[in-house]
Order: C-alpha cells, then structure tokens, then sequence
C-alpha cells in the first residue's frame, strides 16, 4: 500500500462557486488513500475573492509552511493572485518543496515562481475539478499518472506541421500570459514549448493578446506553440464570419514557429497535468502528436 500524500485546499482567488464540491473533493481524495487538509479560506467570502488579500497571502504561507502538505491544490481560478505576487516569497515557498497544481487564475502563481525561483509547479485540475459532480477520469488518471512518476509519457491528437523538438514546457491561461509580459513575473524561456488557453475570449481578443506575446518577440523565441481548448465564447454579427479557425490560421502566418492545436487543456472536464517549468520533449507525426515530460521531481 502507498504512503498517503499530504493535500491541502486553499482558496488564493475566487470563493466556491459550489461550496458542496470541497467536500466532494475531500471524500475522493480520501477514498484513494490520500490526507487531505482544508484551508478555511475554501469555505469564505469577501467581495469577489475567498477572503482578503492578507488571509489569502496567509493561506498561500500555510500551505507551504505545513508538514502534512505535500501537494497544495488551488480551490479554483477567477481573480486574485495578481494581488499577491509582488508580497510572496518565492524564495521561502521552493525551499518548502512542495507540489502546487492549478489552473486558470494560478498561471500567474505558476509564471512569477517560475521567474523568481526557478520552481516547476502543475498546471492542471482545481479543487473544483475534484469535487464535480461527476469527475473526469481522464483527469485524475492523467493528473496522478504525472504526479507519482518521474516521466510521464502521453499522446494526443495534435494539427500542425510535423515536428521533433524539446524545450521547457511553460504557459498556462493566455489572458495571464499577456497580463504578466513585460513584467518582472514573466520569466525569460529561450527555446521552449508554450501552451495557450482560455475561457470567454472572442477570437479575435485572443488574436490580439497572441499579438502582445509576438510583439513581444515571446513566441519567436520558442520551439512550438500549443494551443488548447478556446471555449464558452459567443461570436457577434461584427465577427462576420472571423471564427477561431481563422484567428489560428492568421497566428501561424505571424510567425515562424509552428503552432498546434488539440492539446487536451483548458477549461474543460478533460485535461491533462502539466508541468510548468519541466521538459517537453515533443513528436508530432501525421497529426498525431506525442508529449513526454520529465525534469519536473526535485
């Protein structure tokens, strides 16, 4: 039998949406041998956020700082870590050597320690994705499968040219990546593979904030560019037939690397967990694509 990992909830953004869900969380998590430890900010409101910006900071600390948290996991995205970046200690939150996974809103979590401490966290499912109702088991499976080996190997369809290239996987929410650019939570990835989502953008919003990263000069920088689930948005008559698809083939004439769609990430039942600041080595044949990831255990 495995040791039980240590896992904490905390809320660092939005309040649940669906306070049942933390306890669904809880029971799962439990049920596959796992200890779990619940923040009071999941279970608090205030204005818009879980709780203040010093409670939520303070939350952040106690999960780095507890020895019964091996795996911290945000309760869900929305807004709020931006408040925090410029008061956390990235310093003081690697040297704790914990495990952060999320998504969403925790993209700027994930870039700023990526610049600040060189630290590799997950981009994958939130406490939210835990405790849905029915939840995905191509999550879970994929979420664990990474997280308990040191290489972990998946395949998914992928449309692009084909290719064989390697880099540091980076990315996350794409209104978080431009948010960051330019910044000094941005971090400086030369040679790497950048993956793009996002929730109710138009195309031609998330047109233009690719535009901010090529300005920019990010995505040239870069090996391959994957992008993943574009959703829950609503085309107007003024988009006149300027869908996603042409929005995708206008990035692919913008710049030089190649750019990929169908990666299994977003917000989404189904995605993958992905290392933020681990190696992608990256194989696409024929529209088939093959992602393995290492370098991301201490």
């Amino acid at each position: 039998m495995k040791r039980p990992r240590g896992i904490g909830f905390y809320a660092p953004a939005g309040f649940a949406l669906d306070p049942p869900a933390v306890d669904r969380a809880q029971t799962r998590l439990v049920a596959m041998w796992e200890r779990v430890t619940v923040d009071p900010t999941c279970r608090t409101r205030w204005q818009r956020f879980a709780a203040s910006d010093d409670e939520r900071l303070a939350a952040v600390m106690r999960m780095a700082h507890d020895p019964q948290v091996d795996l911290a996991i945000t309760l869900r995205g929305g807004y709020g870590w931006t408040r925090l970046l410029p008061r956390i200690d990235f310093q003081a939150i690697a040297a704790a050597r914990k495990q952060w996974l999320g998504y969403s809103d925790f993209t700027a979590f994930q870039l700023a320690a990526l610049a600040h401490a060189g630290m590799v966290t997950f981009a994958g499912p939130t406490v939210s994705d835990f405790g849905a109702a029915q939840p995905s088991a191509f999550t879970l499976d994929h979420c664990f499968g990474l997280l308990d080996q040191p290489r972990y190997e998946v395949a998914c369809d992928l449309d692009g040219p084909d290719v064989v290239t390697a880099g540091t996987l980076w990315g996350g929410n794409l209104a978080l990546v431009a948010h960051l650019c330019g910044t000094p939570h941005f971090p400086s990835v030369e040679g790497g593979i950048l993956f793009l989502e996002d929730v109710g953008e138009t195309p031609y919003r998330i047109e233009r904030m690719i535009y901010q990263l090529h300005h920019a000069g990010v995505l040239a920088r870069q090996r391959a560019i994957l992008l993943g689930r574009f959703t829950e948005y609503v085309l107007s008559p003024n988009d006149g037939g300027y869908d996603m698809d042409t929005a995708v083939a206008h990035v692919r004439q913008l710049c030089g690397t190649p750019v990929f769609t169908g990666l299994p990430f977003g917000h989404v039942p189904d995605k993958l967990t992905l290392p933020v600041g681990g190696r992608c080595d990256l194989m696409v044949r024929d529209g088939r694509g093959t992602l393995a990831f290492s370098a991301y255990v201490d």
